[in-house]
Parts: C-alpha cells; structure tokens; sequence
C-alpha cells in the first residue's frame, strides 16, 4: 500500500515539474518545435511530385501549421505559419483547381497582415494576395488595389520597389482593358451619336478647369499643337469626340478670360466626330480626365510651377502680417489659405435623416463653425465653396479652390448606411479604394455606380507617384487623430472608423493637399441627434481645426 502510494507521488510530482516547465519554457521552446515539423512535412511535400498529387498531403501540412497559430498565436512563430499555409493553400489550388483554396489564403494572408502588421512577413503578405488576384483570379482592378497598398502600408519594406513595378504594369494592362471596353460600346452606339451638350469653365490668372458634358460616355483622344507663327495662329489642345454630334444648344465659341486660355471652339470636325480645340495664350502642364454620371470630360490646364504672390486672394496679405504679430506657429507662414467644402446643396440635399433634417444644412453649418474657428485661432484666410443653400457640381469645388490657390482642401459630408447600427467619424484622401465600404461611400458622394468607379483606376494610376497623395495622407492621418480624440473626451461611444482612401471626384485634380471629412452618419440614431445639434457640431469643428493647427506646426519640417 505505501509503495503504491509513493508511486502515485512520483507520478504526480512528474507531471507537474512537466506541466510547470512547459508553461515556464514550452511556449519559447514547443512552437518553434512545431514549425520545425511543419516545416519539415511542407519541404517534403515539395521534394515529391508523387506527394503533391494527393490532397491528403497538403492538408497534412496545413493542420501542422494550423495548431501553431491557433494554439500559440502570440508568437512569431504563429505568422510564418499563416504565411506557409496560405501558401500551401495557394499551391493546393493549382492542382486541385477549387477556388475556395484560394479564398483560404487570402484569408490566412490578411489575417498575417492585420495581426501582426509589425512583422516582417506583412508586405510580403500582402503582396502575395495581389498576386493571387492577378495570377490566378485574373481580377486586375482587386490585384492593382493590393499593390498599391503594399506601397503605401509598408513604403519601407522590402516588397514595395516590387509592388511598384505590379502597380505600374498593371496601370497600362487596366487602360487598354478600359480602351477596349470604351471601343465595344462606341461600337454598339454607332447608330446613334451622343450629344455634346455644354462647354463649362472656371478660369483665373494660371489655371482654367473646362468641362464638356456629354449625353454618354465616348472614347476620345487629345493632342497638342504648338504656335503656328505664319499663320498666326497660338498652341492648340484639341479633343477628338467619336460617335458624337454638337447639340443645337451648345455655343460653340467660349470667350476665356485668363492667362493661359483664350478660347475653347467646338465644331462637327467630320459626320460622326466632334472636335473640341482650346486656343491657348501659352503652353503649361495640363491634365485630361473623365467622370461619370453623367459623363464629362475634364481638362484642367496650369501655368509652369512657379507664378507669383500678386495672385493670392487679397486677404492673405492682410492676414500674413497679423500671422506674423501672432503666436501662430512659424512653421505654417507657408500655408495662407484654406478652402473648405460644404457637400451637397441646392437640389442635391445629400443624405435625409428623420425629422427632415439633411447633410447638406449640417455640412454648412460645420463648415462655417470651423471656416470662424481658423480665422480666430490661426488667422489664415478660409473660403467656402458654398455660403448658403445652391447647388455646385463636384468639378467646380476643386476648381475653386485651384483658382484661390488654397494650400488645404477640406470637404465636409455626412454619412448613412442601411444598418442603422453603423456609427462612427472617418477621414478619407483620393486614392483607389482599399475596401468594398469605401467604394460605397466614393459611390454615393460621387452620385455613380461602382461599375463607373473603376474606371477611375486609369485616372488614378500616377497619382503614388504625385507627393499631394502622400500630404494628403499625412493631413488626413492628423486631422482625423484630432478630431477623434477632442469628440471622445466630450462624447461617450465615439467609434473610430479610421482613415480611408477612395477615389472621390470633389478631390480629383487638386493641386494642394485635399480630404474629405465624413462627421457621423444621419442613420444612425444617436450621431444624428449628436449632428442636429450645435454644441456637437462646435466640437468636431474643433477637433478638426486643432488637426489642421498640429498639420501646420509639422509642415515647416516634412
């Protein structure tokens, strides 16, 4: 009996100092043994042709590698096993030929990406999920999206030169699809031409932004003529329109008055092409572009970088010597002027909340809140785009503050969503969207389709290369971390919906760093009360000028 009660203790004392030694060194010591194994079963997976076969290898692999990241995800050795089986996963597919092995890995990808954002596996996961989409899902526009992030997530990672290199591939792959697409439906609509409506432009002294409206989208060209001297005649940029007609309404000569433009002249250059022809006074940088719904062609035409004080709004000059008697911080001298952007307006009231209240009377009533706000603490110039209720097309919000020379472009807006629980504040800057609930919000702010929207990945594709992409960035990141945090400290259940990017039109052609504030959202019940009301509209006016003022302080030394 005693001998059989000592060899229960000896048992018991064994399990516990194994038990103990585990917990004190197992967790350094028995993932990495694990992985070790893994990663012995996947080199052998790979050695044999025999073995690849057979889907029973793979999965073998892959569970060993799953009981490290679930049993000890805390560890680095957790990542290397997402980062593994995502890749055996991605080769289980090539010869099973199922797809939800790629939606596997993806997954697994992302999960390394989001979790472990530090290590340095992350880009390269992250680069592995374009290269899913692009080499095997053949979506171009999704793999593009996740090139693009791996620049602009990890720009000190070893996989960004690579992602580059994807992105501006890709860039050329995704116009001629859209050149193509454009070709199809000219073709399709060749029967009918489509109107040339109107001629629209907004000029100042070294920029002009012409709009030619259109009933439907057409393919179109464009070219540069130099001064013909002889004939008297000044440099020409002229756009082809095919399968179009001049539209009885439409003038066909535009006086403009500006430095760089002196007219623009549309005519029928043959039976079923327009040709719309700028004379320009003298040849800067210029830009062509185009929206949808309804469908525009945009040309913004600059003077060479360079231009002179004479042409700032006369109150920056009265504001400067005030900035200068101030405790403004020295570093902002360099930025005078500021535009902000009420959304919506007139006819387009924006999104509707119960009670009749709307996004485009919140919007200007933040917009002037905040436009007093900066004139007191800071003593910059602010313009609006809109002082009271009217309608402004998207196009002519970034002409104005092009025209004004702003140094910051803000545009202010209100959200909704069909879940009445979605809540929170996020900031967005002009790039491709990274996620499906961004591409919702570009799509209702922009009044287009999804579908439309990606055709903007064309327009877009330079634009990592354009530094306003990275200031934007930089404001956006300081603007949303201000006004976030000054709201929590007064507001209970403030959600953070972080900073996005999205391709939206009242940001394109911005010559100045430029974002788009989303302030709550009108359906859900709590943020719309807080939006109706104006001590909460004073709060995020003042968090958003104090990320405006923190910008300005870094500005000197970016």
């Amino acid at each position: 009996m005693t001998r059989n009660v000592i060899c229960i203790l000896f048992v018991f004392l064994l399990l516990f100092f194994t038990c103990k030694s585990e917990a004190l060194c197992g967790l350094q010591g028995k993932p990495a043994v694990l992985l070790k194994n893994a990663d012995q079963c996947r080199k052998s997976l790979y050695y044999s042709i025999k073995k690849q076969k057979y889907r029973h290898n793979w999965l073998k692999c892959i569970h060993r590698y799953k009981e490290i990241y679930t049993r000890y995800p805390k560890t680095d050795q957790a990542a290397w096993a997402l980062y593994q089986s995502a890749r055996l996963l991605t080769g289980l597919y090539t010869y099973s030929g199922r797809s939800k092995y790629l939606d596997e890995a993806v997954d697994l990808y992302r999960r390394l990406v989001d979790r472990y954002k530090n290590h340095c596996l992350a880009d390269d996961a992250l680069y592995r999920i374009g290269e899913i989409f692009y080499k095997h899902k053949k979506d171009l526009s999704k793999a593009y999206e996740e090139f693009l992030k791996v620049s602009t997530r990890f720009p000190s990672g070893d996989m960004r030169p690579k992602a580059i290199k994807k992105v501006k591939k890709l860039s050329s792959e995704l116009g001629k699809k859209i050149k193509l697409s454009c070709k199809r439906h000219n073709t399709a609509q060749k029967v009918k031409l489509i109107a040339v409506k109107d001629i629209r432009h907004w000029s100042a002294p070294d920029y002009t932004r012409v709009v030619v409206d259109l009933d439907h989208p057409v393919k179109y060209s464009h070219h540069l003529l130099k001064a013909d001297f002889k004939r008297k005649k000044p440099p020409r940029l002229y756009l082809d329109l095919e399968n179009t007609r001049i539209s009885a309404q439409i003038n066909r000569v535009i006086p403009i008055k500006g430095d760089l433009l002196q007219r623009a002249r549309a005519a029928q250059y043959t039976k079923d092409t327009v040709r719309v022809v700028l004379d320009m006074e003298r040849i800067g940088e210029y830009k062509i572009f185009h929206l949808h719904d309804p469908f525009r062609i945009v040309v913004d035409v600059r003077r060479f970088k360079g231009g002179g004080e004479k042409d700032r709004p006369k109150t920056d000059l009265k504001k400067r010597a005030a900035i200068k008697a101030s405790n403004a911080p020295q570093p902002g001298l360099s930025i005078q002027t500021i535009v902000i952007d009420p959304a919506h307006g007139g006819k387009d009231p924006g999104c509707n909340g119960l009670g009749g209240v709307k996004e485009k009377n919140i919007a200007l009533s933040i917009a002037k809140l905040l436009a007093r706000k900066i004139e007191k603490k800071i003593g910059w110039a602010v313009l609006l785009t809109r002082d009271r209720d009217i309608f402004l097309p998207l196009e002519q919000r970034t002409a104005f503050a092009n025209m004004k020379k702003a140094d910051l472009f803000l545009s202010l807006h209100v959200n909704a969503n069909s879940n009445r629980k979605v809540r929170g504040l996020e900031t967005f800057f002009l790039n491709v969207a990274t996620d499906v609930a961004s591409m919702m919000v570009a799509a209702r702010e922009n009044a287009s389709s999804e579908k439309n929207l990606s055709d903007l990945q064309s327009i877009l594709r330079d634009l990592m290369l354009n530094s306003n992409v990275h200031e934007s960035s930089r404001l956006a990141n300081v603007v949303h971390k201000e006004m976030v945090s000054l709201v929590s400290r007064k507001y209970k259940q403030v959600k953070d919906l972080g900073v996005k990017q999205a391709p939206f039109y009242v940001l394109i052609g911005a010559h100045m760093p430029a974002i788009l504030v989303q302030t709550g959202f009108l359906s859900n019940p709590m943020e719309k009360k807080r939006l109706f009301s104006k001590k909460y509209q004073e709060c995020l006016a003042e968090g958003i000028c104090a990320g405006i003022v923190a910008y300005i302080k870094n500005t000197g030394g970016a």
